[in-house]
């Protein structure tokens, strides 16, 4: 029994060993495997070209916040190739010491310690290096903004110097600008060398901006100093040499000042040209354009006298016989309204608007021929008088278009009487063959308010004949009277024929009706009651309504059938 407890405990002892060397090993396996594994991230970290890439931007001679910035990333690489490897080395040996020692569990937190620091300088590593690699573009940009400012300095410089004429009075001021220039830039290349970055920077970019400015105001200058040196006085010269041309021609101008604006114009273009040689080519701009517009307004006085010249000449006769004919056609039509003014009422005001007219043609003479001596004296601008003739035209044309509307009415008189004189004719004959249907049909009487309306139509045709046989015919009266008697006769006939209608439907019903008048009481009383409304009183519509209403109670749907009969057959009855 007690060799078999020994046995046991040996055996115990055993494994608990060979589990105690298997975790060991294992464990000292994975912390090998993360010791090669960071040696492997070492070896490619040191590999990294970051040495070449600092020598690549320092090789640039940047200047101002540039060289700070690099300086920046060189020191940060600086302190991990010192510091942060040699830290790293010292955490990686520790690792090996103490995994070749056995203590697997503080082997374990070095090698993560490792780990984070690795981690660290790898994100730093690729900060650095994205930090360098923008720089080196910023300033690859920058150098390429650099050579195209010195390739525009040389551009303008090389260019003034072979156009020397085109820029006139202001090439010495450019001159001294290019040299202000030229001056900048051999300032920086100075501060930049002896190492002073931050003001090298700042002689650079006015440089820069003196290049650009000197370029759109070299681009500016040569079409202004062509204007202030060709174009205006070439202008200015024709304008006050055709000027006084004008005046040899007797001309004459309302304008007064002509001479002291074409000075005044002269001594613009004078000081415009002070100010170019200055290089002030915003004011000279701003100045030419203002002489440009008096220069067209110039022209156009000079021009709008000629023009006027030549409507006046072509048109002076014309306006003169254009007046002399709607006068004589005013009298004419002023003789023609008073003749008509005997027969007819006017109501338009037609006199008193041709004596209006009379009045305005009157005053178009009295100015012409105030106009005429002035011609010939020269004492009038020809601009004065084409007013006055195109103020005729429209006036004249104005009094002619309404001279003919006039006497087309007049003529309108005179076919309305005819047309109204014939209308009374038709009316008459209408009323008689009204009476006479009416009086076919020999009923035994007509209704008062039938023979009232006849009456009323009768008398309203003879007042109208009576207006037209007036002495002075009011044609605006006859219009309207003859209207009211065409309504009259239309509604007149439609009485006739419900009258008519009314009266022989009565006695069709009264007819079908007969053959209910013993066996139906309420159809004998209708018979007597519309009999008595028939013979006697003349109300055929009341006695068609009285018989047509007992016959429909007694039989439905014949008073319908009667009419429609009735009426589909009006040629036969």
């Amino acid at each position: 029994m007690k060799n078999n407890l020994i046995i046991i405990v040996v055996l115990a002892i055993i494994i608990i060993a060979a589990v105690l060397y298997l975790v060991g090993f294992f464990m000292r396996k994975k912390n090998q495997m993360k010791l090669d594994n960071l040696e492997k991230r070492k070896e490619e970290l040191f590999d990294l070209p970051v040495i070449e890439e600092v020598d690549d931007v320092k090789k640039m001679h940047m200047v101002g916040q540039s060289q700070n910035t690099f300086r920046e990333w060189n020191q940060r690489w600086t302190e991990i190739s010192t510091r942060s490897f040699a830290e790293l080395e010292s955490q990686i040996f520790e690792v090996e010491e103490l995994n070749e020692s056995f203590r697997f569990m503080k082997a374990k937190k070095a090698v993560a310690a490792a780990e984070d620091t690795m981690d660290e300088m790898e994100s730093e590593v690729e900060i650095i290096r994205n930090g360098l690699r923008e720089l080196r573009e910023s300033e690859e940009r920058n150098s390429l903004e650099v050579q195209k400012a010195l390739d525009v300095y040389e551009e303008l410089s090389k260019l003034l110097h072979d156009e020397k004429a085109e820029f006139g009075s202001a090439y010495p001021e450019l001159q001294k600008q290019i040299k202000n220039i030229e001056l900048e830039f051999t300032q920086f290349v100075t501060l930049n060398t002896s190492g002073d970055p931050i003001e090298a920077r700042e002689v650079l970019e006015n440089a820069e901006r003196h290049t650009y400015e000197l370029d759109d105001v070299m681009k500016r200058i040569p079409p202004l100093y062509d204007e202030l040196t060709r174009t205006f006085p070439d202008q200015l010269k024709e304008i006050e040499e055709g000027y006084k041309r004008l005046l040899a021609d007797h001309y004459v101008f309302p304008e007064k000042n002509f001479t002291e604006e074409l000075r005044r114009v002269q001594k613009r273009v004078k000081n415009s040209t002070v100010d170019l040689e200055k290089t002030e080519v915003d004011a000279v701009e701003v100045a030419n354009r203002d002489t440009a517009n008096a220069i067209d307004a110039l022209y156009e006085i000079m021009e709008r006298e000629m023009n006027a010249k030549k409507y006046v000449v072509t048109n002076h006769k014309v306006v003169g016989d254009y007046i002399a004919h709607t006068l004589k056609n005013n009298r004419q039509l002023m003789i023609e309204l008073d003749h008509t003014s005997q027969s007819y009422t006017l109501n338009h005001n037609e006199l008193g608007r041709s004596r209006g007219f009379q009045s305005e043609i009157e005053e178009l003479i009295r100015r012409y021929e105030d106009f005429e001596p002035k011609l010939k004296e020269h004492t009038i601008p020809y601009s004065e008088v084409q007013a006055f003739f195109k103020d005729c035209y429209k006036i004249l044309d104005d009094i002619e278009n309404q001279q003919v509307e006039i006497d087309d009415s007049l003529k309108e008189l005179r076919k309305g009487e005819k047309a109204a004189q014939e209308k009374v004719d038709q009316y008459d004959f209408r009323l008689r063959n009204i009476k006479r249907y009416v009086e076919k049909q020999r009923l035994p009487g007509l209704p008062a308010d039938y023979l009232e309306f006849f009456f009323v139509a009768t008398d309203r045709i003879e007042e109208l004949s009576k207006a037209l046989n007036r002495i002075r015919i009011n044609m605006e009266e006859i219009k309207k009277l003859s209207d009211l008697c065409n309504e009259d006769l239309e509604l007149l006939d439609k009485k006739t024929n419900d009258l008519v209608n009314s009266a022989a439907l009565t006695e069709q019903m009264m007819q079908y009706a007969n053959r209910y008048r013993h066996t139906h009481e309420a159809i004998r009383v209708a018979m007597e009651n519309s009999l008595e409304l028939f013979s006697k009183e003349y109300r055929y519509q009341d006695a068609l309504d009285e018989i047509g209403t007992a016959l429909e109670r007694v039989e439905p749907g014949a008073f319908r059938r009667i009419e429609d009969f009735y009426f589909n057959n009006l040629d036969a009855i």
